[in-house]
């Protein structure tokens, strides 16, 4: 999947055009530089700039579901941008590194909240009724549950392999209870081409792994 760094860093500064209206502004390109490092850190085995990918181009997907496209597009670059697995508060680093970021490159108070936002929301993917960007986000986001047995297989060793300095059986625990937060909830998706075309193979995933976990296999 991985895209080559000039043509990322094109989606990046075409993103940023959007978002400042096509006004005058600092060169994008050393932000996506800044980002793509980030992005490219070697504590990261699952969020990578595979991840970043992916998500753009679930977000191309449902595109026609958001009410703010390039707000949306700019919350998956920053999303997981500050990302260190043995921390618990890289969801608002990210948000804050947005937060000094957008306003530096041209972009406007409101749709800076905006994705600033939409980073903080990645916390639970939970957006409320109506929250047509954050449903964007946070199906484009967790899309990764819904794909094919082989890929869900090594998007779950990556993770795990993000978490090696945690022991087996308190991986297991943990994880284990994730799993069930997840196949609890009334759905997954929350915009219905996602729910339409993911739910299914996605919950299957989920019990799958599970009974893996509950089993004591890998």
């Amino acid at each position: 999947m991985t895209e080559p760094r000039p043509a990322l860093a094109g989606r990046w500064a075409a993103t940023v055009a959007k978002a400042r209206g096509h006004r005058d502004g600092p060169d994008p390109a050393p932000y996506a530089d800044n980002l793509l490092r980030r992005w490219a850190e070697p504590q990261r085995r699952y969020h990578t700039t595979d991840h970043l990918i992916a998500v753009l181009d679930r977000i191309d997907e449902l595109a026609d579901q958001a009410d703010d496209l390039p707000a949306v597009q700019l919350a998956a670059w920053f999303h997981d941008a500050v990302y260190r697995p043995e921390r618990s508060e890289n969801e608002e680093r990210s948000a804050a590194l947005a937060e000094r970021a957008l306003p530096e490159l041209g972009l406007d108070p409101a749709r800076t909240a905006e994705v600033a936002r939409l980073v903080r929301l990645t916390v639970t993917h939970d957006p409320a009724p109506g929250d047509r960007n954050g449903a964007v986000l946070c199906d484009a986001d967790l899309a990764v549950l819904a794909g094919s047995p082989e890929a869900y297989a090594a998007y779950a060793a990556a993770v795990r392999a993000e978490y090696a300095f945690v022991p087996d059986p308190d991986f297991r625990t943990g994880r284990a209870a994730a799993l069930r937060q997840l196949l609890s909830l009334p759905r997954l998706f929350t915009t219905a081409p996602a729910h339409d075309r993911w739910e299914e193979p996605a919950r299957h995933n989920l019990a799958t792994e599970l009974a893996l976990l509950e089993s004591g296999r890998d």
